[in-house]
């Protein structure tokens, strides 16, 4: 069985980086206490530097670096939060950093890598490319390559995290947290269980994946990482295909649940967490909390989920939530083909207004296919309550003789 890094290595990682990193704060949340129905707590990695847990891997893992390792550089590949974890680790620890990202990088990261004092190189359209890239880099040069999760003293930095944690509610029953290659969960289930297990206690760790990128659920089944076929997710900070070598030995031991959400489950929850708790979290720190709101996790008792990153693109951002509010019955959008008379947009309009709804947007057409001659076609965007009070807003139109079609966000 492995039990991961050692507490003693932890808690000596934990001193080791408690000049560079923030000890982030815990805080209750009473909407997610009220869905699960045991205290859900909240761990705030997002405030963390750089905003994102990665930067204690990342920083431990350079503090171990050999005097003439560091005299070598380090190279780094990555689409955003590792990046910015080695570039600023690079610069407080004095080490040169190259790190290789895709063209399609968001420009805050970008300007964040960069602003950390990292050269940036700009490759590839996905992060494929950078990672060969920098594999190469490494060989040619003698870049020491800092891998984002496959690495025991970047396990063991983010192990830091479940210290926090048990410090601050050392009653804690179950602790929630996305998996992307294992790195974060691998570390905080094994900072977790042995603080837990020195109490006399136990403490249950569940991973969340997307349901697009899902490879964990498989490989624990097989008992060894498998790569699976991926498919596109708004939780880009989780998107592997194939678990870590090095973390999985640890939480196919230690973690005690994994399970998946969709993306509408993520917009959903982030949502939440703008509305509700009034704090901005990339959609892979959000996946603990999609698992809840999406009836994944059971309730044992006091709960905390951790929010693992708050870097998210303010353009994404404003396209998930209104995909947000769309998967939770607060915004639809509607076609309903009409006569072509004076007086009938006035109509509907009266209509969704007297079922309570509001329009938010119109538009109007005499072209399309099937379309009658004596016909017009306008489409809707209306705000609603909720997934009820959108078919009550159906029905007022329907009883009325219109025939609205609901159109997919």
């Amino acid at each position: 069985m492995s039990r991961g890094p050692e507490l003693k290595d932890i808690e000596h990682a934990a001193e080791s980086l408690a000049p560079h990193i923030g000890h982030t704060p815990l805080e209750p949340s009473q909407h997610l206490t009220d869905v699960l129905g045991a205290p859900v707590y909240l761990k705030m990695e997002n405030l963390q530097r750089t905003g994102s847990f990665k930067v204690r891997g990342a920083t431990y893992r350079l503090s171990r670096l050999t005097p003439e390792e560091r005299a070598r550089g380090v190279v780094a590949a990555s689409a955003g939060n590792h990046a910015q974890g080695v570039a600023l680790a690079a610069r407080e620890l004095g080490v040169a950093a190259t790190i290789f990202m895709p063209l399609g990088v968001p420009v805050p990261k970008l300007l964040s890598t960069r602003g950390y004092g990292a050269e940036v190189v700009l490759q590839g359209e996905t992060v494929e490319t950078p990672l060969r890239l920098a594999a190469e880099f490494a060989e040619r040069t003698g870049a020491v390559l800092i891998h984002p999760y496959d690495h025991i003293d970047v396990v063991t930095g983010q192990a830091t995290l479940g210290l926090e944690i048990f410090d601050d509610l050392p009653d804690v029953d179950t602790v929630i947290m996305g998996i992307g290659g294992g790195g974060l969960i691998a570390g905080v289930a094994s900072a977790l269980k042995q603080r837990a297990e020195a109490a006399g206690r136990t403490i249950r760790v569940i991973g969340v994946q997307a349901e697009n990128a899902s490879p964990y659920p498989q490989s624990l089944i097989e008992g060894h990482p498998v790569t699976v076929q991926t498919k596109p997710t708004i939780a880009d900070g989780i998107y592997v295909a194939r678990p870590g070598n090095v973390p999985f030995e640890i939480i196919k031991d230690l973690v005690d649940e994994v399970v998946t959400v969709t993306d509408d489950d993520i917009a959903r929850a982030l949502l939440v967490l703008l509305e509700r708790a009034k704090v901005v979290v990339e959609p892979a720190g959000a996946v603990g909390v999609a698992a809840i709101l999406a009836g994944k996790v059971q309730s044992t008792g006091k709960t905390v989920t951790i929010l693992s990153g708050g870097n998210i693109d303010p353009l994404l951002l404003q396209r998930i939530v209104a995909h947000g509010l769309a998967a939770s019955g607060r915004y639809m959008t509607i076609r309903i083909p009409l006569p072509d008379r004076p007086g009938q947009l006035v109509r509907i309009s009266e209509i969704i207004a007297n079922a309570g709804a509001n329009v938010v947007e119109v538009m109007h057409t005499r072209h399309g296919q099937g379309m009658q001659i004596n016909e017009v076609m306008i489409q809707i965007s209306v705000e609603t309550r909720g997934h009820e009070h959108q078919q009550v807003t159906l029905e007022a139109l329907r009883e009325d003789g219109y025939d609205p079609i609901l159109i997919a966000d």
